[in-house]
C-alpha cells in the first residue's frame, strides 16, 4: 500500500507509541525517515533507532522511544507541513517553538536540520514538524 505522507505516518506512530508507553514502535524505512530520526536523536527526543532488513529490498526501522520519570520526552509531536499544503520558512521568520523550549524540523537544500541548526548554517526550508 503506497503512502501519501510518510512523515506524518512516522510522526503518528512515534505518538500513539508514547501514549502506549511502548518501548519500541516499527516504521517502513526511508532516506527522509532516518533523516528526521538523526535529528530526534541528536536533540534528545528518542534512544536511538535501528534499521533491518527484512526481505531483499524492504527495510524497517526500529524506534526506541525515551522516557523521563514514566512520562514522555515528546509532549507534542505534530506535523507543519502536509502533502497538501506546503510550509515554508525563511529563518529569519521561522518562530521559537513554545518559546524556544521545543524545536522545528526543517527539510533545507543542505539536508534535514533542527532550527536551531539551521539558524547556524543560516538556511531556510520547509518546516517538516515542530516537537516539543
Amino acid at each position: 500500500m503506497a503512502l501519501s505522507d510518510p512523515v506524518g505516518d512516522l510522526l503518528t506512530r512515534i505518538r500513539n507509541g508514547q501514549s502506549c508507553r511502548d518501548a519500541t514502535v516499527n516504521s517502513p524505512a526511508s532516506r527522509l525517515r532516518v533523516a528526521l530520526l538523526n535529528v530526534l536523536q541528536k536533540e534528545g527526543y528518542i534512544r536511538g533507532y535501528s534499521e533491518a532488513e527484512l526481505k531483499p529490498g524492504i527495510r524497517e526501522l526500529t524506534i526506541e522511544l525515551k522516557y523521563h520519570e514514566g512520562e514522555p520526552v515528546i509532549r507534542e509531536i505534530k506535523r507543519v507541513s502536509s502533502p497538501g499544503r506546503r510550509v515554508y520558512s525563511q529563518i529569519k521568520t521561522l518562530r521559537p517553538v513554545h518559546g524556544g523550549l521545543g524545536i522545528a524540523i526543517l527539510s533545507t537544500p543542505i539536508g534535514v536540520l533542527s532550527d536551531a541548526d539551521a539558524r547556524a548554517a543560516n538556511v531556510g526550508g520547509e518546516v517538516l514538524c515542530q516537537v516539543f
